[in-house]
C-alpha cells in the first residue's frame, strides 16, 4: 500500500480515500455468489458495522433502484445511518453525494437510485413500501423486531435478486438465531479487536478493560450469541453478577480440585479433559474460583499441572474424584510431588445433584468469579435439572463443584462422601 501511495498523483490520492475496496477488510465486503438473501454483519462495537453497511448501500445504488434504511429509531437512521462519522453522506465522494431531504426521509442520487429512512419502532411504515435492498442496522436493538421485519420483507420485492445487509451487535433473540441458521443467509462475524487500529486509545484502555471477560463484553466486543439453556442451574446473569473485579481478600482456605477423565482414551475412545480449578474461601465467607486449569494431556502432564496450580495459589488441598481412577488419581500427583496434601472424594450421587446445591450458593451471592473462565461458565450455563446439555463431558463444572463443595459446604451428604 505504502508503495503504491508513492506512486499516486494528488488527485488519484483524493480519489483512492473512496475506494472501499482497497481499504476494507475482507469480511466487509459484500458475500460473492448469488445464493444469499440475506448478509449479516455480526460484529463487536467499532468492528465498522455502520461503515460496512454505507459502503453496501454505495455500492448498489448503482445497481438497485430503491433501497430501505431500517434502523431502531427514526433518530438513529438519521444521526447515524444518514449522517454519522461513518454514515452515507460521509463515505460519499463529493462527485457522488446524495442529496439528502430530512422532511421527507429520504436520499436522492444523481442516477435516480433512492433510499427512504425507516424506523423499526413503526413496523406499519413498512406496510406498504417497495424495495429492492435494505440495509437493516443494529437489528438486535429493533423494539419491535419481528413485526418490523416481516413487514419489511413483504416489501422486498423489486428487481431480479432482492437482498439485505443486515449489520448489528448479537442478541441471543429469535430472529437473530432464526437468520443464522437459515440457508438464505451468509454470516459476516467480527470482534472489536479486528479494528483496533482505528479506536481511540482512551476505548482500549478503559472499555476493553472493563468488560474483557464479562458476558456484556462476549456479546458486545465478541459478538457472541449467549443464549440461556431453558432449566439451567446458572443463567448467564447470574455468572455475570458473580464477577469479581476488585482485589482479592485473604483467603482462609484453597483448594485445587480434580476430575479426572471418565475414559482411557485408548482404543479410539476420545478421552474427555481432566478438570482442574482452584478456589478459594475468603475471610469474608465468600467462595471464590480463582483459575481454570483444565487440560488434555497424559497423566505425567496433568499431574504436574495440578501440583503447579497447588503451588500457584499455595493451596491447603488437592481434592480429587475417586470413581473412575480408584488410587491413580492421587498415585500421579504423588508421583510429581509426594507432600501435596491430598483428599479424595466419592460421588454418591449424579452431577445435577451434586451441582444443584453450588449452583444455589450462587443464587444467594455468596461466590464470585475472577476473569477468564469462560470455558467454565458456558459449561455451567448448559447444566440443567436435566443433565447437561453441552458437548462432551462436563469436567471443568465437576471440578468446581469439588471445590466449593470442599470449602462451603462440608461433607454434606446429599453432596458427596470423603474416603
Amino acid at each position: 500500500m505504502r508503495s503504491l501511495l508513492k506512486e499516486l498523483t494528488t488527485e488519484e490520492k483524493a480519489a483512492l480515500n473512496y475506494r472501499w475496496e482497497f481499504w476494507a477488510r475482507p469480511d466487509q465486503l459484500e458475500p460473492s455468489g448469488d445464493w444469499w438473501t440475506v448478509w449479516l454483519a455480526l460484529a463487536g462495537r467499532g468492528w465498522g458495522k455502520t461503515r460496512c453497511g454505507a459502503e453496501w448501500v454505495r455500492q448498489i445504488k448503482n445497481e438497485v433502484g430503491r433501497i430501505g434504511l431500517i434502523a431502531p429509531t427514526a433518530a438513529d437512521a438519521r444521526d447515524v445511518m444518514v449522517e454519522g462519522e461513518s454514515g452515507i453522506m460521509a463515505i460519499s465522494p463529493p462527485w457522488d453525494r446524495p442529496l439528502f431531504e430530512p422532511s421527507k426521509r429520504r436520499l436522492t442520487w444523481d442516477n435516480g437510485a433512492m433510499a427512504t429512512l425507516y424506523s423499526a419502532d413503526e413496523p406499519d411504515r413498512l406496510r406498504g413500501p417497495q424495495h429492492a435492498a435494505l440495509w437493516c442496522d443494529e437489528l438486535a436493538a429493533w423494539k419491535y423486531m419481528q413485526e418490523a421485519w416481516d413487514m419489511a420483507m413483504f416489501g422486498l420485492r423489486l428487481g431480479n435478486r432482492p437482498k439485505v445487509c443486515a449489520t448489528t451487535t448479537p442478541r441471543p433473540l429469535p430472529l437473530i438465531r432464526e437468520l443464522l441458521k437459515s440457508k438464505t443467509t451468509c454470516v459476516s462475524r467480527g470482534r472489536t479487536y479486528d479494528n483496533l487500529a482505528n479506536l481511540a486509545p482512551a476505548f482500549r484502555a478503559a472499555v476493553l478493560a472493563k468488560y474483557e471477560g464479562t458476558r456484556l463484553g462476549r456479546q458486545e466486543l465478541n459478538a457472541e450469541v449467549l443464549d440461556d439453556v431453558p432449566g439451567a442451574l446458572w443463567t448467564r446473569q447470574t455468572i455475570e453478577e458473580a464477577l469479581w473485579r476488585n482485589d482479592l481478600p485473604d483467603m482462609k482456605r484453597i483448594v485445587v480440585a480434580v476430575d479426572p477423565s471418565g475414559a482411557s482414551g485408548t482404543d479410539g475412545e476420545k478421552a474427555d479433559s481432566i478438570g482442574i480449578v482452584a478456589a478459594g474461601l475468603g475471610v469474608d465467607g465468600l467462595g471464590y474460583i480463582l483459575a481454570d486449569r483444565t487440560c488434555d494431556l497424559s497423566p505425567a502432564g496433568w499431574g504436574r499441572r495440578t501440583v503447579d496450580t497447588y503451588n500457584e495459589f499455595g493451596a491447603d488441598r488437592v481434592v480429587a474424584e475417586r470413581n473412575y481412577g480408584g488410587a491413580m488419581v492421587e498415585h500421579v500427583i504423588r508421583t510429581v510431588d509426594k507432600s501435596v496434601s491430598y483428599k479424595e472424594v466419592v460421588a454418591s450421587r449424579g452431577k445435577v445433584i451434586r451441582a444443584e446445591p453450588v449452583a444455589a450458593l450462587y443464587e444467594q451471592g455468596r461466590v464470585r468469579h475472577v476473569g477468564g473462565l469462560t470455558e467454565l461458565e458456558d459449561q455451567m450455563c448448559a447444566m440443567t435439572s436435566d443433565g447437561y446439555m453441552g458437548d462432551g463431558s462436563p469436567d471443568r463444572l465437576d471440578a468446581a463443584v469439588w471445590a466449593l463443595s470442599d470449602l462451603m459446604l462440608g461433607d454434606a451428604p446429599y453432596t458427596l462422601d470423603w474416603v
